[in-house]
């Protein structure tokens, strides 16, 4: 990696980190067009890495916000061990797709969730 590689993925960390930790979102919404877009990753290879990226994000934030007693763990165990168990299905759909059809994919679901945001409360 490029000290320029370097920097910029640092600065696409740092505005996952804040987002993540705000908002609830990075991994989709703002890593994975940040690599696509800005450090030449295939849609394929963008959404895998925003993901092991994710990992980490996740448990700091969930630590943080755990003792913070924000943590609905009733609500939380149930919905990731049902992501778990369909994105261990789901992964190997991305096999079968090109990344032209994913980016169009991940295209129409970012407008459909940001017009969903702007029209209702």
């Amino acid at each position: 990696m490029t000290a320029t590689q370097i920097l910029l993925g640092l600065g696409i960390g740092v505005i996952t980190g804040v987002l993540a930790a705000l908002c609830g979102v990075g991994g989709g919404l703002i890593m994975v067009p940040a690599f696509f877009l800005l450090m030449a990753l295939d849609q394929k290879s963008a959404v895998a890495t925003s993901l092991a990226v994710i990992i980490v994000v996740s448990l700091v934030a969930t630590a943080k916000y755990h003792a913070a007693s924000l943590v609905k763990w009733q609500i939380a165990i149930p919905v990731a061990l049902g992501a778990a168990a369909a994105a261990w299905f789901a992964t190997d759909w991305l096999k079968h797709f090109s990344n032209d059809t994913l980016s169009r994919i991940f295209g129409i679901l970012m407008i459909l969730v940001g017009i969903r945001m702007l029209a209702f409360k």
